[in-house]
């Protein structure tokens, strides 16, 4: 398994020893953009960690919402894409018919790139109607690192939050990450 981290503007600066790869928050909706996206970036890059971007998908105009989260995104061979889709804090969430859909569009506009699904284990279970999810299902359930609860296969599980986002991949070696990763 190898190690990594998913972060937001919360965690301006994070350590990245030990770690293989790194996720970023670099969107939500249609008007935000991660503040801390340039040196969040650099870091990873510096540690020659595995780069991955995720949105937060709002309801409604996914088009536009993907060609936004595109726009602040960079854009390099080798990056992992992501959609983030879970409870707003408004309380309200993206269908499972836009979730397919902006992933759809994500890969349309960057066809090179790998684009993830970030779910947690009770929306994959609830509200996941297709079991789409892109290129690989990015799990949230926080229980043993590699072992989450769910019958389906996935790239990456979410394990904890405490005192941040951990996460584990399954590639047998971050070769075999990077070589998945630039498709």
């Amino acid at each position: 398994m190898l190690h990594g981290v998913d972060i937001s503007a919360y965690q301006p600066s994070y350590d990245t020893d030990g770690l293989d790869f790194v996720f970023i928050k670099a969107t939500e909706g249609r008007s935000y953009v991660n503040p801390a996206l340039g040196a969040q970036v650099k870091r990873a890059r510096d540690a020659e960690c595995v780069v991955g971007f995720y949105h937060f998908l709002w309801p409604g105009n996914v088009a536009d919402q993907a060609a936004y989260f595109l726009s602040k995104a960079p854009e390099k061979a080798g990056d992992l894409l992501a959609v983030d889709w879970e409870e707003t804090g408004e309380g309200t969430r993206a269908s499972n018919a836009e979730k397919d859909r902006f992933i759809r569009e994500v890969k349309r506009l960057r066809p090179g790139q790998r684009v993830l699904l970030y779910c947690n284990r009770s929306f994959w279970l609830n509200h996941d109607t297709t079991s789409y999810a892109g290129d690989g299902l990015w799990i949230a359930d926080y229980v043993t690192a590699g072992k989450p609860r769910i019958e389906a296969s996935w790239r990456i599980h979410q394990y904890t939050d405490h005192p941040l986002d951990k996460d584990v991949a399954d590639f047998s070696s971050l070769r075999a990450m990077r070589d998945w990763a630039a498709g």
